[in-house]
C-alpha cells in the first residue's frame, strides 16, 4: 500500500497518463477494491443512520410546522438527494449534523413576487411572517450564514433563487415596511434591513457550484447592492477618525443591547442623559426595558434621537467593516473571473477598482479599530452621529472583534493581531463552561442572564468566530499545535451538546450554566454543516477546478468519519478517514482517502497532512 506522507499531496487528474499509471500501479488492486467495498459499506450505514435520525426528528412534539413544501412526508428523500452525507464515531456530532439539515428544510419557502410574478425560493429565519421580516417572510440578518450552509446543497437552484430574491427581486426594489417593532429613521431596501455579507456569501457559493452565465448576469446587481451600503451607512465627517468607515445600530447588526453601545450612552448628555451608571439597566437591557423608556415620556422630548424608543447610537463595529471588506473583495474576485473569460478591459478595471477599495477598507479598519494596548478590535461611535459622544472608542472586547479573520482580512504574514486569540481560550475572555460568550467575562457590564448581546451566548456569533479561528490557524499561524485543534474542537463540541437530547437549535444559551438553547425552536440564524465541513474537517473549495482538505480535527477525537455525496464543480466527492483501516495488523493503520466520481483518487496517512486534488473537467463543464 502506498502512503503519501508529504505535507501536501497534489494529484492532477487527466493531465498525465504516466503519473496516473504509476500511481495506480502503486496501489494493489485488492487494496483498492477493499477500500471501495468500505466506501459502499459506510454509505449504507450512513443512509440507515440518517433515516433513523429523521424518524426521531419528525416525532418531536411542539415543533414549528414547515414554512414550505418539505415536511415529514417527503423530507427524507429531499435531503438524501441534496445534502452532503456524514457519519462519525461521535454519534452526537452525527445526529446534530443531520438535525441541522432537517431544521433547514423546514425554512424553505416558495414565494411569488407580486411584481415580476416570478417564483423565488426564500429561506426563513423565524417561522411564519414576522413583523420585522421582508414581505416574503425572509430576513437578511442571517443570510450570510444561510448562504454558507446552503452552498453545500447538491442542487444549486435553491440558493441561486434565494440570492436572486435579495439582489434582483422584490427585496432589492422596495423599502423595508414599517411595523410595530421597527427602530429606524433610515430608509433602505428590505435586502438591507440588517447588515449582512451576501456578496461574499455568493462568491462562497460559486466556489462550489460555478455558473459563469448566472454570475455575469448577477454582477451588476451585486454592485448595486454594495452601493446601498456605501451610500447609506458610511460615516461622513471629514477629519474624524471614523470618517469613511461603515456604521450600524447594534440592533441592525443583529446584536442588540451591546456593551459597546451602553458605554457611550452612559457617557453622553442631552437626549441620552437618562442613561447613567444607575439607570442604564432600567432602559437598555432587553426589550422590556425599551418599554420602560417609552412609557417614561422621555422619548417624546427627543424624537430624532430615538426610533421607537431605541437610541440611535450608530457604531463603527469590527463586524460590518469586515463584512463590507468581504463584499468588496468578492466583487473584485468575481470581476477578475469574468475578465479572464471575456478579455474585457472594463471587467479587469472593475476588478482592480474593487480590490483596491477592499485594500483601503482593510487598512483603515485595522488602523482605527485595533487597540494595541488591549490587543483587540474595538467599536467606535460614529463621528456623524446626531447625538451623544462621537468618534469615541468603546473599551470592551466583544466576540464581533474576531470578524476580520472570518474574511481573511489580516495581511498575510502580519502577526500584529495574533494576541487577540488569547481571549478565546481565557475564562476572563470568551471561554465559558457551557459555550462561548459574546462579551469578555471580566468586563463590569458583562451579563449573561439578560436577553441581550452583552455576554449571553448567541449561535450567530459562534458561527462567525469558529470560522475566524479556523482561518487564523490555517492561514496565519505558523505552526498548528495539538492544543490549537483541541480548543476549536472543545468549542464546537460544546455547541453540539447544547442541542440537547431532543435536538434543537434556538436563539441563545447561557454560557456559564446552560444545558440547552432558549427562545424559538428550530431557528435558522447560524451555521453548523459549514462549521463541520469547512472549518473542522477542512474541505476548502476554490474557483480553480480543485479543492483541498486540511482537517483541524484532533487525531484522537474520533475513530472514523465519512463525508460524502458532495457535489463539487459537477463532480461527486467522498472522503473517509479511519484511525485504523486494518485492525488485524499491529498499531493504527490510519489514513484519509478521497474518491472522485467513485474512483479512489488521493490519500494521506495523517489528519495533519493537506490533500489537494485538481479535477479533470467534464465535457461541457
Amino acid at each position: 500500500m502506498l502512503f503519501l506522507n508529504r505535507r501536501s499531496v497534489n494529484l492532477i487528474l487527466g493531465k498525465s497518463f504516466i503519473f496516473l499509471l504509476v500511481h495506480l500501479l502503486c496501489i494493489p488492486v485488492t487494496s483498492a477494491q477493499s477500500y471501495d467495498e468500505e466506501l459502499r459499506r459506510i454509505k449504507e450505514e450512513t443512509r440507515k443512520g440518517f433515516s433513523e435520525n429523521l424518524r426521531e426528528f419528525n416525532s418531536y412534539p411542539d415543533r414549528p410546522e414547515s414554512d414550505g413544501p418539505f415536511n415529514r412526508d417527503n423530507v427524507e428523500d429531499f435531503l438524501r438527494d441534496n445534502i452532503p452525507h456524514f457519519i462519525s464515531s461521535d454519534k452526537d456530532f452525527t445526529k446534530v449534523y443531520n438535525y441541522r439539515w432537517w431544521m433547514m428544510s423546514k425554512h424553505f419557502r416558495l414565494w411569488k413576487d407580486p411584481e415580476d410574478h416570478k417564483d423565488y425560493w426564500v429561506i426563513t429565519e423565524f417561522f411564519g411572517w414576522p413583523a420585522h421580516g421582508s414581505i416574503s417572510g425572509a430576513i437578511p440578518c442571517p443570510a450570510g450564514h444561510q448562504f454558507y450552509d446552503l452552498r453545500w446543497f447538491r442542487d444549486p437552484k435553491y440558493l441561486r433563487s434565494y440570492i436572486d430574491f435579495y439582489m434582483k427581486g422584490y427585496a432589492s426594489r422596495h423599502d423595508q415596511r414599517e411595523g410595530p417593532n421597527f427602530h429606524t429613521h433610515i430608509r433602505r431596501p428590505e435586502s438591507h434591513h440588517f447588515s449582512s455579507w451576501m456578496i461574499d456569501g455568493t462568491e462562497a457559493f460559486l466556489k462550489i457550484h460555478p455558473d459563469n452565465p448566472w454570475r455575469n448576469g448577477l454582477l451588476p446587481y451585486l454592485e448595486k447592492h454594495q452601493k446601498v451600503w456605501d451610500d447609506t451607512f458610511t460615516v461622513r465627517k471629514a477629519g474624524a477618525r471614523t470618517d469613511g468607515l461603515y456604521k450600524v445600530l447594534d440592533l441592525y447588526d443583529g446584536m442588540e443591547f451591546t456593551i459597546s453601545a451602553t458605554l457611550p450612552l452612559i457617557e453622553s448628555d442631552g437626549p441620552y442623559a437618562i442613561y447613567t451608571e444607575e439607570t442604564w439597566k432600567q432602559y437598555y437591557l432587553g426589550w422590556g426595558t425599551i418599554d420602560n423608556l417609552r412609557n417614561s415620556g422621555h422619548v417624546k422630548k427627543f424624537p430624532e434621537a430615538f426610533a421607537n424608543a431605541y437610541p440611535l447610537v450608530y457604531l463603527v463595529r469590527p463586524s460590518v467593516n469586515s463584512y463590507y471588506y468581504g463584499n468588496l473583495h468578492s466583487l473584485g474576485d468575481l470581476y477578475a473571473l469574468k475578465a479572464q473569460e471575456s478579455g474585457s478591459e472594463t471587467d479587469l478595471s472593475k476588478s482592480e477598482h474593487y480590490l483596491q477599495r477592499a485594500r483601503l477598507q482593510r487598512d483603515k479598519t485595522l488602523s482605527v479599530l485595533w487597540n494595541g494596548a488591549d490587543e483587540f478590535f474595538y467599536s467606535f461611535t460614529a463621528a456623524d452621529n446626531a447625538y451623544g459622544v462621537k468618534d469615541k472608542m468603546s473599551r470592551v472586547r466583544e466576540s464581533a472583534g474576531y470578524t476580520p479573520w472570518y474574511f481573511n482580512m489580516i495581511p498575510k504574514g502580519d502577526t500584529t493581531y495574533d494576541k487577540a486569540w488569547d481571549m478565546f481560550s481565557s475564562e476572563k475572555g470568551f471561554y465559558g463552561k457551557k459555550g462561548m460568550t459574546t462579551a469578555e467575562q471580566q468586563h463590569p457590564l458583562f451579563n449573561e442572564k439578560a436577553y441581550a448581546w452583552n455576554g449571553r451566548g448567541w449561535p450567530f456569533q459562534n458561527s462567525v468566530v469558529y470560522k475566524a479561528y479556523a482561518n487564523y490557524l490555517r492561514n496565519y499561524k505558523g505552526e498548528i499545535t495539538a492544543s490549537d485543534k483541541e480548543l476549536l474542537y472543545d468549542h464546537v463540541k460544546k455547541l453540539v451538546s447544547l442541542h440537547g437530547e431532543e435536538s434543537n437549535i434556538g436563539e441563545w444559551y447561557i454560557p456559564g450554566s446552560g444545558s440547552e438553547f432558549g427562545g424559538v425552536k428550530d431557528y435558522f440564524h447560524s451555521t453548523f454543516p459549514d462549521i463541520l465541513i469547512a472549518d473542522l474537517l477542512g474541505f476548502t473549495p476554490s474557483h480553480d477546478n480543485s479543492f483541498s482538505l486540511r482537517p483541524l480535527l484532533p487525531g484522537n477525537a474520533w475513530d472514523y468519519f465519512y463525508l460524502g455525496n458532495i457535489r463539487y464543480h459537477d463532480h461527486d466527492i467522498d472522503i473517509i478517514w479511519k484511525k485504523d483501516w486494518d485492525t488485524d495488523r499491529k498499531g493504527d493503520q490510519g489514513a484519509m482517502r478521497v474518491w472522485v466520481d467513485g474512483k479512489l483518487t488521493a490519500e494521506a496517512a495523517s489528519l495533519s497532512d493537506t490533500i489537494t486534488v485538481t479535477l479533470k473537467d467534464k465535457p461541457g463543464f
